[in-house]
């Protein structure tokens, strides 16, 4: 059974993964898994991606938006959104907040933000399972 999202579990979120993460993210492809490793910022229950609009992940996500996410002791389920170009108005702080987490590799070439492809991914948590010093935290996300 999950519980409701206990602040200690959302301090622990914020802690582990408000920065630079790499996770893992699963995604379905014609009902088999495919699973990759992602640059990840989290922030209120979900996690931020820089990604190709045409990649798989992104196709896969446009038939079938449900996804899981794992790493640090952490596993969750949700679905997956694609927010858009990087550089639309509505996405203008969340960009920043992105470009300055993911400072360190960001502008080496690997992001083009002239492409009109260049998208944010939002993996919106809904519910996950976070370990912390032998404690378990089921949680579900608003």
């Amino acid at each position: 059974m999950h519980d409701a999202f206990p602040l200690a579990a959302q301090e622990i979120l914020r802690e582990r993964f408000g920065r630079d993460s790499l996770i893992a993210l699963a995604t379905l492809d014609n009902g088999a898994p495919c699973v990759r490793t992602v640059n990840a910022l989290y922030l209120d229950g979900s996690f931020y991606v820089i990604t190709h609009a045409q990649s798989s992940k992104m196709r896969q996500i446009q038939l079938n938006p449900a996804v899981a996410v794992c790493g640090d002791w952490f596993t969750a389920r949700g679905t997956g959104e694609n927010l858009g170009h990087i550089l639309l108005p509505e996405n203008a702080a969340l960009a920043d907040r992105l470009r300055a987490a993911f400072a360190s590799w960001y502008h080496n070439g690997h992001v083009c933000e002239s492409d009109p492809n260049t998208v944010i991914l939002r993996l919106h948590l809904r519910t996950g399972v976070l370990m912390n010093c032998g404690t378990r935290y089921d949680i579900v996300f608003p």
